[in-house]
């Protein structure tokens, strides 16, 4: 164990892991140790300030430190996830580092106020086992699984242009709790683990009516293979001309992304259907086997195409028509929601109404055709709105 100057001093030779020692509560950390001959005064703030920030982060300082480790993307972890060769000077380094790390992470307030002639009472954070070069090891074995950074905290993500952003609550829908159109949902799930196996997976447009569980799809699919390495990241549609930018991001992740476009449509002469053209061709970054496309559309055409564009003046009239339709056929894989039958729908229903354990299923399937025709059709999602407004009205 080091002394608290000793400490310091180790912690100020990190290479692999020098990034930490801008953190907060690595500077926080290094002031406390330093302060060995400041005024007592000073002391008492600095050793405050230091348990202050760590009771905010969570009162435990080996957690704490090792939440920083795992979020720190340095040499080594990178080109270990780029299963890249590393050096035994690199070796070394990191796992010298961790001992480091692993001295601060076991730091004592009672041992710090002891060294630092501190007689006020003032309150103990704590400490707790954890083996830093074991678990960094297992850490790197499981990477492509697991990932790093924030992609080993969540599993679902925005992108606003520049960053990716985590979805702090994601939605919570599940595979198993989607009711029809399991064929559509099975040409997915297919082609996702085609995309976790590192085969040529396709991008996928899944159009067809509202409410037909579309979107869903997707996102329970992301959320059913999380465990086995993928993510989801959002795309908004007016940032399309930025997706080029987040796949070079994404492109040497050891992770499996699908690149998501929710309720894609798109008016004529927009800039940024040249943009997805190019993008689904794999013409603007060489595609990428970790990642897919996978866009939603309640039309089959996602550009929309009015009959006074069809007789209007364009000499080459034919020509901008195939342009426009050709859009939704650069998807390796066009899968359609259509809006259900009756059978369809009212297989829905039941199959929900166990889900939320109904009580009262009397003249269900009267009360849900009157639901549907007061909601404008049958739909999974009219559906869902139909057997929550019924278990609502249980109590």
């Amino acid at each position: 164990m080091y002394a608290l100057r000793d400490l310091d001093l180790a912690l100020s030779s990190l290479v692999v892991f020098r990034n930490l020692l801008k953190d907060e509560v690595f500077i926080c950390l290094s002031k406390l140790l330093q302060s060995g001959s400041e005024s007592e005064k000073e002391k008492i703030k600095r050793y405050a300030d230091f348990a202050h920030l760590i009771f905010k982060k969570g009162e435990n300082l080996s957690k704490i430190i090792w939440e920083k480790i795992l979020d720190d993307e340095n040499s080594y972890l990178l080109k270990r996830s780029r299963q890249e060769d590393v050096s035994k000077e690199l070796e070394n380094a990191a796992y010298r580092e961790l001992d480091i790390l692993q001295s601060a992470a076991l730091l004592e307030s009672a041992k710090v106020k002891k060294a630092l002639s501190i007689s006020l009472d003032l309150p103990s954070w704590q400490n707790s086992s954890i083996n830093f070069k074991e678990s960094y090891e297992r850490k790197m074995q499981n990477i492509f699984t697991e990932g790093y950074g924030i992609f080993a905290k969540h599993h679902m993500f925005s992108f606003d242009g520049e960053e990716i952003v985590p979805v702090r609550s994601p939605d919570s829908v599940e595979l198993s709790q989607l009711v029809g159109y399991e064929g559509q949902r099975q040409k997915v799930i297919e082609n996702t683990k085609a995309l976790l196996k590192g085969k040529n997976a396709a991008n996928v447009l899944l159009y067809g009516d509202a409410g037909t569980g579309k979107s869903s799809t997707v996102k329970a699919v992301a959320r059913e293979y999380a465990k086995e390495g993928l993510r989801l990241v959002e795309v908004r549609k007016n940032l399309l001309l930025k997706i080029p930018h987040l796949m070079e991001k994404l492109s040497e992740n050891p992770l499996k992304f699908i690149i998501f476009i929710d309720d894609l449509s798109f008016t004529q002469n927009n800039e940024e259907i040249g943009a997805l053209k190019a993008i689904l061709e794999g013409s603007v970054l060489a595609k990428a086997k970790n990642m897919a496309v996978y866009a939603t559309s309640n039309r089959r055409h996602i550009i929309r195409e009015t009959f006074s564009q069809r007789e209007g003046d364009d000499i080459h009239a034919n020509e901008t028509i195939q342009e426009i339709s050709s859009l939704s056929e650069r998807f390796g894989l066009a899968i359609n929601f259509p809006s259900p039958n009756l059978e369809e729908y009212l297989s829905i229903v039941y199959a929900l109404a166990g889900q939320y354990e109904l009580k009262n299923t009397e003249n269900l399937a009267t009360l849900a055709q009157r639901f549907a025709l007061e909601r404008g059709g049958r739909s999974g999602r009219t559906a869902k709105q139909f057997i929550q407004w019924l278990k609502n009205a249980e109590g």
